[in-house]
């Protein structure tokens, strides 16, 4: 009896550990671009793009916090910022226009109450 205690309790913590290995990032190949899916260590997707076949960060990437929440939308041109990129959080919206990789403009809208407050 105190053999098959002892199994089932090790049968527990190995099911527990493999439940928390970590999620590996995934890279698929599509046409000329590298399709990233990455994982915070909960599993959760933290973010996810495109890279060129040099390495570079192109198109739209999206972030998410570890609740899957999203938090970021940003866009690249081989590795280059471009146009609007919003970041997220509880109660603000944050607008980033960039041109040349360069921030060209921020505005900011704030939930105040039940109003939206811009700096605009």
């Amino acid at each position: 009896m105190k053999k098959l205690l002892v199994v089932i309790a090790l049968m527990g913590v190995v099911s527990f550990a493999s439940a928390q290995e970590k999620q590996k990032n995934v890279y698929v190949k599509d046409g000329n671009l590298i399709k990233a899916t990455l994982f915070h260590d909960n599993g959760e997707v933290s973010q996810k793009g495109f890279y060129t076949e040099d390495g570079k960060l192109t198109g739209e990437w999206v972030s998410f916090d570890k609740n899957g929440s999203k938090t970021a939308v940003a866009n690249y041109i081989n590795g280059e910022k471009t146009g609007k990129w919003f970041f997220w959080n509880e109660d603000t919206l944050r607008e980033v226009d960039y041109n040349d990789s360069r921030i060209s403009a921020v505005n900011t809208w704030k939930l105040s109450g039940d109003r939206v407050v811009s700096n605009e």
